[in-house]
């Protein structure tokens, strides 16, 4: 079973074509990565999964659920977290929680506020201004609040960015622990190299709104002749080689 099919996904705004027909699955419990430079597309898809855009062509499925008719019943089921998404700012910590958790019904919320809390360790933030955090605390409420929901699927754009390399690993060793405790999906959008290799199993390359290769981070490697993703990444980005998609 898989936790995302796109089909021939397709979105354009009058003369420029932001994502250019691709497909491609997301297998249940799998980490996989959507990578490319700015412009790529990796936002406007994420928008589109998340049915914050509506496609110009193709189909989405997310957990057995056709997006354009059946959108709801995947959306309670998933969830989203990006450090560029603001939440309201003058709210505290646990009152922004409320607020999403109200949105997804969460029952016994304050319990899972609590628990929450006590595994991101914001117990001492709860009461604290969303506005007066520091860049990593507002990443771990952030994070808080995508999973308030105990979401089956999660898409992440770029979930580590401004973070120092602690507080950066750290996330990353949460995020493995979750998908392991609970099998959830998880496509994550980065431009941390590393992190692609660390957390996942395939990645998607993205370029001018296109899929322009794809494998596992080792695959890749191999196949460019390359000893990390960033230098695949930027033979990519300058077509410095055409390799095949597998």
């Amino acid at each position: 079973m898989n936790g995302i099919r796109v089909s021939n996904l397709t979105k354009r705004y009058d003369d420029t074509l932001a994502v250019d027909d691709i497909t491609f699955t997301v297998p249940v419990g799998a980490i996989v990565g959507l990578l490319g430079g700015n412009g790529a597309g990796k936002t406007t898809t994420i928008g589109m999964l998340l049915g914050l855009l509506i496609p110009t062509a193709g189909a989405i499925e997310v957990l057995g659920h056709d997006m354009a008719r059946d959108r709801f019943p995947a959306l309670a089921r998933m969830n989203f977290s990006s450090p560029y998404v603001s939440l309201p700012q003058r709210l505290s910590v646990a009152e922004n929680l409320r607020v999403y958790g109200h949105l997804y019904n969460v029952p016994n919320l304050e319990q899972r506020i609590a628990e929450l809390a006590a595994e991101l360790e914001l117990r001492d933030l709860l009461h604290r201004p969303a506005g007066k955090l520091s860049a990593g605390q507002k990443t771990r409420v952030a994070l808080a609040k995508a999973l308030i929901n105990r979401p089956e699927l999660l898409l992440l754009d770029e979930p580590t960015a401004s973070l120092d390399p602690d507080t950066g690993d750290w996330v990353r060793s949460w995020l493995e622990r979750y998908r392991e405790d609970t099998g959830c999906t998880i496509l994550l959008a980065s431009h941390n190299m590393a992190e692609v290799e660390r957390l996942c199993s395939d990645v998607l390359m993205l370029k001018r709104g296109r899929i322009v290769d794809r494998g596992t981070p080792q695959g890749l490697l191999d196949r460019y002749g390359r000893k990390d993703m960033e230098e695949v990444f930027l033979d990519i980005a300058r077509d410095r080689r055409h390799a095949v998609p597998a």
